[in-house]
C-alpha cells in the first residue's frame, strides 16, 4: 500500500473530535476536489510503499487505541480490507474517512465518516476537462452511501463553502430515502486557516441552530494550522 503518512494526533473533525488517534493516510484518490487540503495524497499522490504488517507495527508503536483510516480515498487503496481486519483483530476502534464513492463490502469499521462531495468541489482549470467530468460522475453515489448507512455506525460530514450548499445537502439527503437524524449530519466550514473558518462560523452556526444539524469545527486547524502530521 502507498502510505502518505502515519501519525499520532487528536481527531480534529466529527463526532470524535478531540480523541487521541493514530492516523493512517493512504495515498491516492478517485476524486479531485478543488479545495483539497491533502494534495500530496490526492492531486499528486506521494508516499512510501508499506505492507499491512509494516503498517500494523507502526500503529502499535503509538499509544492511542483509536485508528483513523483516511486519505486521499482509503477505499481505493490496495489491501485496505486486510489492514482494517488486522486492526480489528488487535482491538482498535476504527474510523474510516471516505467520500462514500466505493461500497464497503464488509470492511471492518466502527465509525464510517462519510463525506460526499458537493457540486462546488469540482476541480478548476488546473486539471483537464476530463477530470472535471470524472469527478462529477463519481462524487455522489447514493446507492453506495445507503450501503454504508445501512451497515455501519456513521456520520455524514459535509464541507460547506456558502449558504446555498446547505440546500444542496438537503436535496442529497432526500435522495437517500433513509431516516437520517439531523444530529448525524455534520456541517464543516471550508477553509484551511483559522481566519477562513471563523469567517464562515457565524452564518453556518446559525443554519445549524435553525435546521438542527451539527456544527463541525476543525480542531486540528485551531491547534496546529494546516500542516502535515496533525
Amino acid at each position: 500500500m502507498l502510505i502518505a503518512e502515519i501519525f499520532h494526533s487528536l481527531q480534529g473533525e466529527g463526532e470524535l473530535t478531540g480523541v487521541p488517534s493514530v492516523f493512517v493516510r493512504t495515498s491516492g484518490c478517485n476524486l479531485r476536489c478543488n479545495w483539497c487540503d491533502t494534495p500530496y495524497a490526492s492531486w499528486e499522490p506521494e508516499g512510501t510503499a508499506m505492507t499491512v504488517a509494516d503498517i500494523l507495527a507502526e500503529v502499535a508503536r503509538q499509544p492511542a487505541r483509536h485508528v483513523v483510516l483516511t486519505g486521499g480515498e482509503p477505499m481505493v487503496a490496495k489491501e485496505i480490507h486486510a489492514l482494517a481486519a488486522g486492526l480489528r483483530e488487535q482491538g482498535y476502534h476504527i474510523t474510516l474517512e471516505t467520500a462514500a464513492t466505493v461500497a464497503p463490502e464488509g470492511i471492518a469499521c466502527d465509525l464510517a465518516s462519510l463525506s460526499p462531495k458537493l457540486r462546488g468541489s469540482a476541480p478548476d482549470d488546473r486539471l483537464p476537462p476530463a477530470w472535471r467530468e470524472r469527478h462529477e460522475a463519481l462524487r455522489w453515489q447514493p446507492e453506495v452511501v445507503r450501503a454504508w448507512v445501512d451497515g455501519y455506525g456513521y456520520q455524514l460530514k459535509f464541507v460547506v463553502g456558502q449558504p446555498a450548499d446547505v440546500d444542496e445537502i438537503e436535496g442529497l439527503l432526500l435522495q437517500l430515502d433513509r431516516p437520517v437524524p439531523r444530529a448525524k449530519v455534520l456541517l464543516m466550514p471550508e477553509g484551511t486557516t483559522v481566519e477562513a473558518l471563523r469567517a464562515k462560523a457565524d452564518w453556518l452556526g446559525e443554519i445549524c441552530k435553525q435546521r438542527g444539524y451539527r456544527y463541525a469545527p476543525r480542531l486540528h486547524i485551531e491547534l496546529y494550522g494546516n500542516r502535515r502530521g496533525t
